[in-house]
């Protein structure tokens, strides 16, 4: 059986086959189809293998950490666990990954102390309360392990609800640091509504159970009911700062007001203890030049999950919707 592909220039100056000679360059054509499509199928399943080979290697590399923070664990060292971004669960700053972190921290023997590095605006007062009371809890069961906070550019609201239960703040100069206060905040569409003539339809089953619904209008009964848990909300972050900042508080009526401050305020209040960016209270505070970072990264598995399924959960949330199917919500 010839090499050559049958629709060569050769082949297109010879005569057509006749008799039993076209069977034989028939045949010679299909099985030079099927040999080109077996190695076209099998450069394919070589590029997947590849492809796999590739993303496992990334995968069992996002495993491993192989920096040497991790390698310094063993040393003397200053713990590292950082709050960063808005506190809220599923996100970066949640109180499982802080909390997680903290945890690791306080457990290694070659803690010297802890650094709760914050720049966070706040967020979820849940969560922010978590965090706090585990910050109180790991302080009692380590008490040799002191934890300090250090502020970058805010430690606000939610933020610090965390930090107040730390043994010292530390903070730079221009940080904003304080509003301690809570908020709900939406938006009302009835006036507009009314001027472009659309009707809001909305049935329920309950008493209350459409309330503070932004289409509809805010009756006496739930702006009473929302202050109600405001107050509960603001009256808890009160009391967890002034359980952890102690005497050290100056209390004024601004104080507890929502207010926020630049960092040289804060000490001034009572509300940090002194100035300093994480190096300088590792080297000068704990002694312990030697920083290793606790805070808990996403591997890439852990990032394509959470992408894959907000992504299903945003076609599910979808086909609800334009289902119109009756909720619980």
């Amino acid at each position: 059986m010839s090499d050559q592909n049958p629709t060569n220039s050769a082949d297109k100056a010879r005569p057509a086959p006749t008799g039993d000679n076209w069977e034989r360059a028939a045949l010679e054509r299909i099985a030079l189809a099927a040999i080109t499509e077996q190695r076209s199928a099998r450069r394919w399943r070589i590029f997947f293998r590849f492809v796999f080979l590739a993303i496992l290697a990334i995968a069992a590399w996002s495993a491993f950490d192989f920096t040497s923070d991790k390698v310094a664990k063993t040393a003397r060292h200053t713990a590292l666990v950082q709050l960063e971004g808005e506190i809220a669960a599923n996100s970066d700053a949640s109180a499982d990954n802080v909390n997680a972190a903290l945890d690791s921290a306080f457990e290694d023997d070659g803690t010297a102390a802890v650094i709760l590095r914050c720049n966070s605006p706040g967020g979820s007062p849940v969560q922010a309360g978590i965090i706090n009371r585990e910050i109180t809890r790991l302080r009692a069961k380590y008490p040799s392990k002191p934890l300090y906070v250090v502020v970058n550019d805010m430690c606000a609201s939610g933020g610090y609800y965390a930090a107040a239960a730390a043994d010292k703040i530390y903070v730079d100069k221009a940080s904003i640091v304080g509003s301690i206060g809570v908020l709900m905040d939406g938006f009302g569409f009835t006036g507009l509504m009314e001027k472009l003539g659309v009707e809001r339809r909305l049935h329920t089953s309950g008493a209350n159970k459409g309330a503070f619904d932004p289409f509809s209008p805010e009756t006496p009964i739930m702006d009473a009911h929302a202050q109600e848990m405001l107050d509960q909300i603001h009256q808890q972050f009160i009391d967890a700062v002034k359980q952890g900042r102690g005497k050290r508080l100056k209390e004024t009526p601004e104080v507890f007001s929502g207010m926020f401050w630049t960092g040289q305020k804060s000490v001034e209040l009572g509300l940090a203890d002194g100035f300093g960016d994480a190096d300088y209270v590792a080297r000068e505070i704990v002694k312990q030049p030697d920083i290793v970072d606790y805070t808990q990264k996403e591997s890439i598995g852990e990032r394509v999950a959470r992408k894959f399924g907000a992504a299903v959960g945003n076609a599910s949330m979808h086909a609800l919707v334009m289902g119109g199917k009756m909720q619980l919500k």
